[in-house]
């Protein structure tokens, strides 16, 4: 039976049967390793947010919106205009890139949820120095990846427009 409590032992079996760790020298590469991979899950969260907000398809847009030319006069114009429905685009480029980006973002979904799996099983391991490196690997990766997310924010409220 494994232990179910914390320890700092030197000698760990993390994931697979090939990932066993004997030795100061396995476990300072494998928390390293650990780290990595906690700081790339941060960064992963922090890219699939980025990629929704940096595409005018990520916007859903109501077919009762007022056309961009008339935005500005459509407090000036009568309620009924300003309702009437648009007529539909045809499915062009656009269609096409928002299934693409779909799939992107389903592709960066599913590797998220797998890697926070396999840093969780990696935590189940009840290693000490292991356990610290995903705590440590988590606060890296947040502040690392926070303020790139607040600047790119920043710089699409500056324009009026979305790729």
């Amino acid at each position: 039976m494994s232990q179910m409590t914390f320890g700092v032992s030197s000698h760990v079996t993390l994931l697979f049967d090939f990932w066993d760790v004997h030795g100061p020298a396995g476990m300072v590469l494998s928390v390293f390793v650990v780290f990595m991979l906690t700081v790339f899950y941060e960064l992963l969260k922090v890219w699939r947010v980025w990629l929704g907000t940096s595409s005018k398809l990520a916007q859903p847009r109501s077919p009762y919106m007022a056309p961009p030319s008339t935005r500005s006069s459509v407090l000036s114009s009568s309620p009924e205009s300003s309702l009437t429905p648009m007529e539909s685009l045809a499915p062009d480029r656009n269609t096409r890139n928002s299934y693409l980006l779909h799939g992107i973002q389903t592709a960066l979904h599913m590797l998220q949820v797998s890697l926070g799996y396999l840093l969780m099983l990696c935590v189940m391991s009840y290693n000490t120095w292991i356990f610290l490196g995903v705590i440590v690997g988590s606060a890296l990766g947040y502040f690392i990846s926070l303020p790139l997310l607040r600047h790119r924010v920043q710089i699409l409220n500056r324009f009026p427009f979305r790729l």
